[in-house]
């Protein structure tokens, strides 16, 4: 296919998304599940954590002790969350 030489180029992509009352409800909602994986994340990793702490049967604490790595890759990514959720919130309410 030959473009021809006399036509207009097109115009270049939108660089924001629209602001109707659907793309803020969608973006509320994007927010909220992402504050709440955040929250479990965290809640997760504390848990697999303390847990040790607390369990009394000896096989069951060395295993769940052997999950520390588990619970701190949880606690981080659920900061991580929260901590987006945060800037998120941060430059909806400068923009």
């Amino acid at each position: 296919m030959v473009a021809c030489p006399h036509t207009m180029p097109l115009p270049s992509h939108p660089t924001q998304r629209p602001n109707t009352a659907a793309t803020r409800q969608a973006d509320n909602k994007a927010d909220k599940d992402l504050l709440a994986k955040g929250a479990v994340c965290a809640l997760i990793g504390v848990a697999v954590l303390v847990s040790p702490y607390f369990i009394h049967a000896p096989g069951v604490q060395e295993m769940v002790a052997r999950a520390s790595l588990t619970g701190w890759f949880a606690l981080v990514l659920g900061v991580a969350f929260i901590g987006m959720y945060a800037r998120r919130r941060a430059t909806a309410k400068r923009g």
